[in-house]
């Protein structure tokens, strides 16, 4: 490239195949208003104008901080009425940047991910992926680190200006639940999380895998919150070890960050053999160093999600001879981040679309094959996809030595009074911009009330929620 030669949209996106889609871009606004990363910025990052900005002027787009700013959760593909994946058009567009030198942008930003996220490293790694674009993570950690307890000491300076406004029982430490407990300290709230694990992180622990979140860079950001004065007590079920009733009379409000830990059952004949395990327990035992043996065995991942893509990735990392993903509907349908799915295709993962398993079929008490049936696509059902039909006489058998069910996750909810009002699909019901429950004092957020979705959503519901529970609680006094 020569110098002084403009640089054009194409060039940058020239490994993406819809660049060209971007010329007919609606403007109607739907991925900035489905953008988490556009609430927590409020006003500092606006997806859309990014998208205008490559068409229009993509060299400034390069040097400035835009491109950096996308969580790869993409809620403005699945709801763009011309299904435009921006993280993809940013992902190449930030590729086009390191290559050519313009890589600042990314250090600039750590500081507004340290200010908008409270547990920045988790943000960072297993949100933003830097990495991907060619940058290394040591330096950027650092960096985020150094910013971070500058901001720590700033916090604790203006905690102990505040008096006590009240107390705050906070149910689970996942990302939404420690984001309300961190928002709440720093407006002037005793905050006590409750987690039913051995040690605090919830989900970001137990399932997902160590190669993409290290344990020791979360433990950091617990630390942190720690020092703020987070108190956090691990081992404690609610229902179990302290009724949520007790916890209502002893403080002054409560949020419900429990996550989606629930497999969902898949009933089928053969469900019930050896060899078949959930996702969740899977990841779980993985992460807790108990992981079931999976070398040199042809293992099949029933479901279509990012559980299925972490566990399918995750079985060819312990050694699996074979792992393949099977779906019912097509890749358009697919509820995974569609750069996961390409990861883990990278990989070696196989994927089979428009496929159902019919039954799983045991030698002795053992998995030996499962049964699938082919599937085309119907009429739209109510999630707005199109729903699959079996296509008779379409049955086929394929071998495989474990089964691991990633067919949905859900909330387990069974320590809440029936006051509390419950979605169809069993996750909590709460008006939309108080995140309050119908049980008046109660909060959630977090995957408990949207199902399973992205650690920035989870923290940006729970910033949300810690903004209610200050005005609700001090509307009481």
């Amino acid at each position: 490239m020569s110098a002084g030669k403009p640089i054009t949209y194409r060039e940058v996106l020239a490994e993406y195949p819809d660049a060209e889609k971007i010329k007919f871009c609606f403007e109607c606004g739907i991925c900035t208003a489905s953008c988490p990363m556009a609430g927590l910025l409020k006003g500092e990052y606006n997806p859309r104008n990014v998208l205008e900005k490559i068409f229009l002027n993509v060299e400034d787009v390069l040097v400035s901080d835009e491109i950096w700013l996308c969580a790869w959760c993409y809620r403005c593909y699945k709801r763009c009425p011309q299904a435009l994946k921006p993280p993809e058009i940013f992902f190449h567009a930030k590729k086009f940047a390191v290559e050519t030198e313009r890589k600042q942008a990314f250090e600039n930003i750590i500081q507004k991910i340290v200010r908008a996220s409270p547990l920045p490293l988790v943000t960072i790694l297993a949100c933003f992926h830097p990495e991907r674009a060619g940058l290394g993570l040591d330096r950027i950690v650092k960096e985020a680190e150094k910013i971070r307890k500058e901001l720590l000491d700033e916090e604790k300076r203006a905690i102990k200006a505040e008096s006590i406004k009240g107390k705050v029982a906070v149910i689970g430490s996942g990302p939404a639940g420690l984001t309300v407990a961190h928002d709440l300290i720093l407006k002037g709230y005793e905050a006590t999380v409750f987690e039913a694990m051995k040690e605090p992180g919830g989900m970001l622990r137990k399932c997902l895998p160590a190669y993409r979140l290290p344990r020791e860079l979360l433990d950091m950001d617990i630390q942190a919150l720690k020092d703020l004065g987070v108190e956090i007590e691990t081992s404690v079920v609610v229902g179990k070890d302290v009724d949520f009733s007790s916890l209502r009379s002893r403080y002054d409000a409560v949020f419900i960050g429990v996550g989606a830990h629930k497999g969902q059952e898949l009933r089928i004949e053969g469900a019930g053999l050896k060899g078949v395990v959930h996702a969740l327990d899977f990841l779980c035992m993985f992460n807790s160093e108990k992981a079931l043996n999976v070398e040199d065995k042809r293992v099949a991942v029933i479901g279509g999600g990012n559980v299925a893509v972490d566990s399918a990735k995750t079985a060819l990392k312990c050694g699996a001879k074979e792992v393949t993903i099977f779906y019912r509907r097509s890749r358009e349908e697919m509820p995974a981040n569609p750069w996961e799915v390409k990861e883990a295709e990278d990989e070696g993962v196989k994927i089979e679309f428009l496929i159902s398993p019919k039954r799983i079929l045991g030698s002795g008490e053992n998995v030996s094959a499962v049964e699938f049936v082919r599937m085309k696509l119907g009429e739209l059902d109510e999630t707005g996809r199109r729903k699959p039909v079996p296509i008779e006489g379409s049955e086929f058998v394929k071998d495989a030595d474990m089964v691991i069910l990633a067919i949905g996750e859900a909330p387990d909810l069974s320590f809440i009074p029936k006051e509390i009002e419950l979605n169809e699909d069993g996750t909590i019901w709460v008006n939309p911009l108080t995140m309050e429950t119908t049980l008046k004092g109660v909060f959630a957020g977090g995957d408990a009330v949207t199902g399973p979705a992205s650690i920035v959503e989870a923290i940006y519901a729970g910033r949300m929620a810690a903004s209610s529970i200050d005005c609700y609680l001090r509307s009481l006094r």
